[in-house]
């Protein structure tokens, strides 16, 4: 063990370069200052899967781990819709998974936005519109911005969410149903 220790020591770490800080990076710049302006608080963002294969979610994970460090800039997620601002969406629309989409939208307090995550919830995906889906997001709720890929990297998607505050800091959304 003291002979792997020293090996560690003298090679050092080995592992690739941490990114550059958040305020050198302009997609990042102001987005605490945008949140409290919009919301008067941090976002928080509840995701339900529709239907998804998981690949999003994969990705929707990483938002959480340091190197994103998504809880730093004031945006978590939450286990309950009465607390969410946002309704991160993945997957084609399964048609058991309509019924429980549409009671979280609607447990939701107002204002509410909703933002499709990746192909599937874009546009239906490899899935499309069949016997076992109702589609994309946007045939069962209202969406506000779209993330697409397959599946999308988490700098897409915080990209996305970025937009939509920027969306919602400019009042060029469309009012919720």
């Amino acid at each position: 063990m003291f002979e792997l220790l020293r090996r560690i020591r003298r090679t050092g770490i080995l592992d690739r370069p941490l990114p550059a800080s958040d305020s050198t990076d302009p997609a990042m710049s102001g987005l605490q200052e945008n949140l409290h302006a919009v919301f008067g608080r941090a976002l928080r963002i509840r995701h339900v899967d529709a239907g998804s294969c998981n690949g999003c979610e994969l990705e929707i994970h990483a938002l959480s781990n340091p190197y994103y460090n998504l809880e730093g800039h004031g945006i978590s997620f939450v286990a309950s819709p009465r607390h969410a601002d946002v309704l991160l969406v993945t997957g084609p629309v399964s048609v058991n998974m309509e019924e429980a989409l549409k009671r979280t939208w609607e447990a939701m307090p107002e204002p509410k936005w909703v933002l499709a995550i990746g192909d599937c919830g874009a546009c239906g995906g490899i899935f499309g519109n069949n016997y076992a889906t109702r589609g994309p997001v946007s045939d069962v709720l209202p969406v506000h911005a779209v993330v697409s890929g397959c599946p999308p990297s988490p700098q897409r998607i915080l990209h996305g969410l970025l937009q939509l505050t920027r969306q919602l800091d400019t009042d060029e959304l469309p009012a919720s149903r």
